[in-house]
């Protein structure tokens, strides 16, 4: 479906929990959320509705999202039924990682396409300080699950911070130069949890690019999209690559694609507007409407966004998901 703005919608990000395993410090509470009551949530039913819904509108590509999506109880199930759902053409889920040992391969099995999985740091000291209560071994077990499970499309999401883990770029980058891994640094973004760091946190990804010099364009050195939101690079030979998103330092509202459906059932047509719909009760045909009208009401930009005007999105990342 084509918005008011000329672009294509055919993206939907789909939070399926708003729990999760770890505390991230820029996307949840120290002491979690309290669990909602189950009549609050999206059934799995309905978000197989509200997913056939965006496809009779033209959405290809769905995501899966939390929280942390794999401490859903039966997730492998809803991801086997929307990966059969006739329009879907690609399938997939970001995870925090930790728990892909045990599901890995199910998931492979039941048809998710590609595995994204979040991590900002490759210290275990700065691990358990940015996640408040994790371990970093788990988050790399899952990364060999994910490919002893056959996934040919992981993708590492770090979080660049300013005096966090700005100092280990080049390890990161070394990840990608013997194995087929997609490193994506993102800037941090002044939502939820993000709101309250520090400006010295908020760098742009160009840093990236001064810390690594040997990087190479992938798409001949004029800063184009690739692949959705990101400038795409790669070390000489290597077999991965790396991925810059720049929400910050570089807008780009002009390619957004998606829209969002969180767990208890409100669609955001922008990350960072407060305005939501809910499709939480309603039948398909309901929902089909009023995803259109979602698409209709994209906004042509966001708002200013830096550390000095934090996101209009109105909830931690944990509940819109990531």
């Amino acid at each position: 479906m084509i918005d008011n703005y000329g672009r294509t919608i055919d993206y939907m990000r789909i939070s399926v929990t708003e729990l999760c395993n770890l505390r991230c410090r820029y996307c949840m509470p120290e002491e979690g959320i309290v669990k909602r009551d189950h009549a609050e949530m999206m059934t799995a039913e309905e978000t197989i509705d509200a997913v056939k819904a965006a496809v009779s509108l033209g959405i290809r590509k769905i995501r899966v999202t939390g929280g942390e999506p794999l401490v859903k109880r039966g997730i492998v199930e809803l991801c086997h039924n929307i990966a059969s759902i006739d329009g879907v053409e690609e399938l997939c889920i970001t995870t925090n990682g930790t728990l892909l040992p045990g599901c890995a391969k199910e998931l492979r099995k039941a048809g998710v396409d590609r595995v994204n999985i979040s991590l900002d740091t490759l210290r275990e000291d700065r691990y358990r300080e940015i996640t408040r209560v994790g371990e970093l071994g788990d988050a790399l077990a899952g990364i060999e699950a994910a490919f002893d499970a056959g996934f040919e499309k992981i993708k590492i999401n770090t979080v660049l911070m300013g005096g966090f883990n700005d100092d280990e770029i080049e390890d990161f980058v070394k990840l990608t130069v013997d194995r087929p891994l997609e490193v994506r640094f993102i800037e941090l973004m002044p939502i939820g949890g993000g709101i309250g760091f520090e400006k010295a946190r908020f760098i742009s990804c160009v840093r990236v690019l001064e810390s690594v010099p040997g990087l190479e364009p992938l798409d001949g050195g004029n800063g184009t999209m690739i692949d959705g939101v990101a400038v795409m690079y790669a070390l000489p030979g290597a077999k991965g690559r790396v991925g810059l998103i720049r929400p910050i330092s570089c807008d780009f509202c002009e390619g957004c694609n998606k829209i969002r459906l969180t767990a208890d059932g409100m669609l955001k047509p922008c990350l960072h507007s407060g305005a939501e719909i809910s499709v939480k009760g309603k039948n398909r045909e309901e929902m089909t409407e009023i995803i259109r009208q979602a698409i209709l009401s994209k906004p042509q930009m966001r708002e200013t966004l830096d550390a000095d005007n934090p996101s209009h999105a109105g909830r931690n990342m944990n509940s819109i998901g990531g």
